[in-house]
């Protein structure tokens, strides 16, 4: 009898060329140096003397003057302490408001409950810029033209917020809602014990969402500042790019890293709770 190996025995398993995963991956990889090649640009150019951003020989010439022309060319301070100060008061009132019509929407039952949440989803195809006029006059008559609650008043009911909040609580098991009743908690007790605590991740990927889009806001702010002195980072970094003050790629783009970087790094700390909140929150 033939005595076989061990090695001879085991059968051979060869790697298999898996093709839609290699493309999969060469995909990603190509989107995100899509996404990413306009900040390598801006790096580039802001790092580059006048006049030189589009000369890619000399990599020697490298220097962060821009940075200091463009912080001493405008207000950047007063102008980051109103951005701060918008998305604040705009991400405190959609909290408030979004978190009190999610609990509603999810676990109250009243007539007319599933037609009202299709009137609040239609403003998700509602482009803000088709309202403008309306909010203009509105924020006119009270009397909050210039000031950053004119600002961030409209955008205080969000309807994705309300529609991210009520799928969150609606996946909170309604025998801790039972339990914390048992206990004596009104209402409001368990919304802020059980519902607020347990959808803490949503709560964070949407305040990313919100700060994100209304730091990055330049339309609406345009049109309800006139004032430097209440005028948000977009708009100040629209007015110091003006042609009219003369076009410096160098140092408009080390302004608009400036102004992009907080948004950066919030990105980078929170990415993988930002990117698991949705994928929990999914329709329900």
């Amino acid at each position: 009898m033939t005595d076989l190996s061990l090695s001879d025995a085991a059968p051979r398993v060869h790697p298999r060329f898996d093709a839609g995963k290699l493309l999969d991956t060469a995909g990603a990889w190509l989107l995100a140096l899509i996404w990413v090649a306009p900040l390598i640009f801006a790096l580039w150019a802001s790092l580059r003397p006048a006049g030189m951003a589009l000369d890619f020989s000399q990599v020697s010439s490298l220097t962060l003057e821009n940075y200091r022309a463009a912080w001493l060319a405008a207000p950047w301070l007063t102008y980051g302490a109103n951005t701060l100060g918008l998305v604040t008061f705009t991400l405190i009132g959609q909290f408030i408001l979004c978190t009190l019509a999610g609990y509603a929407f999810a676990r109250f039952e009243f007539p007319g409950r599933e037609a009202l949440f299709v009137l609040v989803l239609l403003q998700l195809f509602i482009l803000p810029e088709v309202l403008i006029v309306e909010n203009y006059a509105m924020v006119s008559r009270l009397g909050l033209i210039d000031s950053i609650t004119g600002m961030g008043l409209p955008y205080v009911a969000s309807a994705f917020g309300i529609f991210l909040l009520r799928q969150a609580f609606k996946s909170v098991p309604v025998e801790l809602e039972e339990a914390a009743r048992v206990e004596g908690c009104s209402w409001l007790g368990v919304l802020w014990r059980v519902y607020v605590p347990a959808a803490r991740p949503v709560y964070l990927a949407y305040a990313l969402v919100s700060v994100a889009t209304h730091w990055n806001n330049f339309l609406w702010p345009l049109i309800v500042t006139n004032n430097p002195d209440t005028r948000p980072l977009t708009v100040g970094l629209s007015l110091f790019g003006a042609p009219e003050s003369g076009v410096n790629i160098s140092i408009i783009s080390a302004a608009t890293l400036m102004v992009a970087a907080p948004l950066l790094v919030a990105f980078l700390i929170f990415q993988r709770q930002f990117i698991q909140a949705f994928l929990r929150a999914g329709i329900r």
